[in-house]
């Protein structure tokens, strides 16, 4: 849903509750291993039958969210499928593993969904759909999807918080809390590049994933580059989170402090095309601590009579209450078309999820 003003907020509670089983383990032994599986990726544990259906489609259209508004599209999640015979040896490990059953034994009036972590692997998330027959499973699904979604995400992006937070080595966190009185978790060779009082621009390390050549059968090393840039302005009231003021501070603070390599009058703006118009939902961290604004949306460079190449951009917005400050933390993500944009862009949200303020 677009939220355009931060001061409208509509609470909607989830229908589908999904019971947590967290203590529950199917392996001790097996509890040293790590999971296995792509960023990305939801292994599906079923009958052929069930795949093979309508329920099928119910999967498709709740667990393969977009992440709008980027282009290429970004899928949430990609589904694969195994059957429970061909559930064995390492898939058991797989980081995100749906299960679904159908069990004439259960009881129940209403199918139920339940929650298990760390079941064979460290980092693991199990997700268990169980009914008595087709129609209480497929019910099941119509209803329920979308909370199994939210609980895959979640534990997505969590996962590399908690490495990023491991591997933190203090100093470009120290000078951002010195300067802004927030804490974010980076990863081991982060780069602080440019450090003014406003406006700090970071560097993640450089990535590289394989581009698959569609029909050649081949692949090569594509490079993504990802930067943090942390900005804050004056404070003075909640009109200031307006959609269109957020856009604008934005499109200020790129245009004066973000260039284009050497090339003078051309620097970071915004895309405003109506297909990658940028989108906006109230968000919290994830200690809930920190309530703001994120912002997704797609970047390029102008300001001259041709536009250089640009990529995608997801921005946190809040106050801090003890600076009086507004503070944007904000990505901005390139990678060559031809590779999945899907891990850092979990990476991005990771760090956005993981601020917090200084005590």
């Amino acid at each position: 849903m677009l939220v355009r003003n931060f001061t409208f907020l509509i609470l909607i509670l989830s229908l589908i509750t999904i019971t947590s089983c967290e203590s529950i383990r199917s392996d001790k032994d097996n509890l040293g291993l790590v999971a296995t599986g792509k960023v990305g990726e939801v292994l599906v544990v079923c009958e052929q039958g069930i795949w093979d259906s309508e329920i099928k489609t119910h999967l498709d259209s709740g667990l393969t969210q977009f992440i709008m508004p980027y282009f290429p599209d970004v899928a949430t999640f990609e589904l694969s499928h195994r059957t429970i015979e061909r559930f064995t040896g390492g898939y058991k490990r797989h980081r995100n593993t749906l299960m679904i059953n159908i069990d004439p034994n259960y009881e129940g009036e209403k199918g139920i969904i339940e929650k298990r972590l760390d079941v064979w692997a460290n980092q693991q998330i199990v997700i268990e759909m169980k009914g008595k027959d087709f129609n209480q499973i497929l019910e099941l699904c119509k209803k329920g999807i979308g909370s199994v979604h939210d609980e895959f995400d979640k534990k997505e992006w969590s996962r590399i918080a908690e490495r990023f937070g491991r591997q933190r080595d203090g100093t470009v966190q120290s000078s951002i809390e010195k300067n802004f009185g927030i804490s974010v978790e980076f990863p081991n060779g982060t780069k602080l590049l440019d450090a003014k009082k406003n406006f700090y621009n970071i560097e993640l390390p450089v990535q590289s994933r394989p581009i698959d050549f569609v029909g050649s059968g081949s692949s090569d090393a594509g490079l993504m580059s990802t930067r943090i840039m942390i900005y804050q302005y004056d404070y003075i009231d909640s009109t200031q989170f307006d959609f269109k003021n957020l856009l604008m501070a934005r499109d200020t603070m790129l245009k004066y402090n973000v260039p284009y390599f050497d090339i003078e009058g051309m620097y970071m703006g915004t895309q405003y095309a109506p297909m990658v118009y940028p989108e906006g939902t109230v968000s919290t961290s994830a200690d809930g601590k920190v309530k703001g604004f994120e912002m997704r949306g797609m970047y390029l460079f102008t300001g001259r009579s041709k536009h250089a190449p640009g990529g995608g951009f997801w921005a946190f917005h809040f106050v801090n209450p003890k600076t009086k400050k507004l503070i944007c933390v904000s990505s901005a993500m390139w990678a060559p078309p031809t590779t999945s944009w899907t891990q850092p862009l979990r990476e991005i949200q990771a760090i956005l999820k993981s601020v917090s303020f200084v005590e």
